[in-house]
């Protein structure tokens, strides 16, 4: 009969109790050992992969996240010599998000939160200075909410103010931007940092905004040179704008004729981005007098002599006006009148002058061109064959690459005087089969993931299994062996022993034979028990 689990722990249990304490000892310490190294290994692969949450923090700012995290209880660590915040890889993310969503990390410049601690007594000097950091603070936070920019700096050279006026200086700012790793500022987004920050301070014009990233390149400097025959950068983007309109044009029209995808348009536009103005002044020959507008009229009447001069005793009879004077109101023709006439009456003299001033008819043309205008068009049209089903592609009739033809010229505002050029050609496209390429499956990310916990689990199964199969298991066997062997050496002397006293003893019947075994039964009732034993297992 199989013994019981508690027959069985009793056994061990005796059998532990009768070793050595040399003994006891290495058995417990491999016990403990064996017992430790399964716990730790079943801990290694609980225990999460860590990841970056943050980088780079500043004191204050690693500060607070900790303190988040601990109040949110999510396990970190912290990296060293990086000063990184580690947390476990399937949170990072979430924990961002958490984290923006209370403001964190605010960044290493400090704002006007500098303004909210204003100590008494600070002097003017002081007020300023903290004014000048909190405003850079504040605007690196601003450059920093660009994807790009990992890290911002800005520095601001305001000079003092002056009553003089050629000891007037201007402002400046220096930018300095930390790009993230792959990642670069457009031209656009370059300006938008200048003007941001010319915009921030007065009197700052965006010449005096200079911006640096980290490998020490000057960004403002790419608005000077252009990058294709002279043009800048806006410019550039404006001649691809219409080169792509126009093709878009082109093939809008032509694929309802030959079916979508079966049309190609490439536009080369010759744009004018030179800027001039031209006024012109024109005058008119002057009309009659009639059809002219009179501008002013001026009439001067001179009467000298004593002809008409008062003579005679003074008053009130002597005193008397002159009589009334006559005069033409209107002069020659042209476009300065004067007449003048004098006449002697006696001793005395008369003038009189008229001007009569007219407009002049006069013209002023300001013209000025815009920019960009377009110089010439050079449009290529490729059009494939016509795909019938079950039939091979044939080419276009010539009515209907006319047709095509004509459609062309209408949709790009074909004009011959400025020098346009149309090619349209009608051939097999070339079908070029891209097979999408098979990422391998040791560099899909989720299945390097799968393959990474796997051989985790693995690893701590496989090493589970040989501690307790590999080395408890053989060293409780031989415990378990060394206890029958010595049974089984004392139960053979034993039954010498008996025999030898059968041997001596004169038996007669079965009485004789039972009593013995009785009395040897009495004196070793152990070894009867295992000698019983014995007998049972080999039957």
């Amino acid at each position: 009969m199989a013994d019981t689990p508690e027959q069985s722990f009793a056994s061990i249990a005796q059998r532990f109790n009768e070793l050595p304490n040399t003994r006891k000892f290495a058995v417990l310490v491999s016990l403990a050992a064996a017992v430790a190294l399964v716990v730790g290994l079943f801990l290694w692969a609980r225990t999460p992969d860590y990841r970056v949450l943050f980088s780079n923090l500043s004191e204050r700012d690693g500060g607070a996240v900790v303190t988040a995290l601990q109040q949110m209880n999510v396990p970190y660590k912290m990296a060293e010599g990086s000063g990184a915040i580690l947390v476990p890889s399937e949170q990072v993310y979430d924990l961002r998000f958490r984290l923006a969503s209370q403001g964190l990390p605010r960044g290493g410049a400090i704002g006007f939160e500098l303004m909210d601690n204003a100590k008494i007594g600070m002097t003017q000097f002081q007020e300023q200075v903290t004014y000048q950091r909190a405003l850079e603070g504040e605007l690196a936070r601003t450059i920093q909410a660009l994807s790009p920019v990992e890290s911002a700096r800005v520095h601001l050279a305001i000079p003092k103010p002056s009553v003089f006026i050629r000891d007037k200086q201007e402002p400046s700012a220096s930018v300095f931007v930390n790009l993230y790793s792959g990642r670069a500022l457009d031209v656009s987004q370059v300006n938008s940092i200048v003007h941001l920050v010319s915009s921030s301070v007065p009197e700052l014009t965006p010449e005096h905004v200079t911006v640096v990233d980290q490998a020490g390149r000057l960004l403002t400097g790419k608005n000077d040179t252009g990058s294709l025959h002279g043009l800048n950068a806006s410019q550039l983007d404006y001649l691809q704008e219409v080169e792509s309109y126009y093709a878009k044009r082109v093939e809008s029209i032509v694929s309802p004729i030959v079916g979508d995808g079966n049309v190609r348009a490439e536009v080369r536009a010759d744009l004018d981005f030179s800027e001039s103005e031209s006024t012109s002044e024109t005058y008119k020959p002057n009309p009659g007098a009639e059809q002219q507008t009179v501008r002013s009229h001026q009439s001067v009447l001179d009467i000298n002599g004593g002809g008409n001069q008062a003579t005679g005793i003074p008053g009130a009879l002597s005193n008397q006006p002159p009589g009334p004077a006559t005069a033409p109101l209107t002069a020659q023709a042209g476009a300065t009148g004067t007449t003048a006439a004098a006449s002697q009456t006696g001793t005395g003299s008369r003038r009189e002058e008229n001007t009569i001033n007219y407009e002049v008819d006069r013209t002023i043309r300001h013209t000025k061109e815009s920019l960009g205008r377009i110089k010439r068009l050079s449009v290529a049209v490729v059009v494939n064959y016509r795909q019938q089903p079950g039939q091979a592609a044939k080419p276009l009739a010539p009515d209907e690459m006319q047709q095509v033809t004509n459609l062309v010229r209408e949709a790009m505002g074909f004009n011959q005087e400025r020098g346009d050029t149309v090619n349209v050609v009608n051939t097999a496209f070339t079908e070029t089969k891209v097979e999408p390429a098979d990422i391998p499956l040791w560099k899909d990310p989720s299945n390097v993931a799968f393959a990474k916990e796997t051989l985790k689990n693995l690893l701590v199964i496989g090493l589970a299994f040989y501690l307790v199969f590999g080395v408890l298991r053989p060293l409780l066997k031989d415990w378990l062996k060394a206890k029958p062997v010595e049974i089984e050496k004392n139960t053979e002397d034993l039954l010498a022993a008996f025999d030898a006293k059968l041997a001596k003893k004169e038996l007669t019947g079965y009485d004789a034979h039972l009593s013995s075994v009785r009395d040897f039964a009495k004196q070793n009732p152990k070894a009867a028990a295992d000698i019983i034993k014995e007998w049972m297992s080999k039957e």
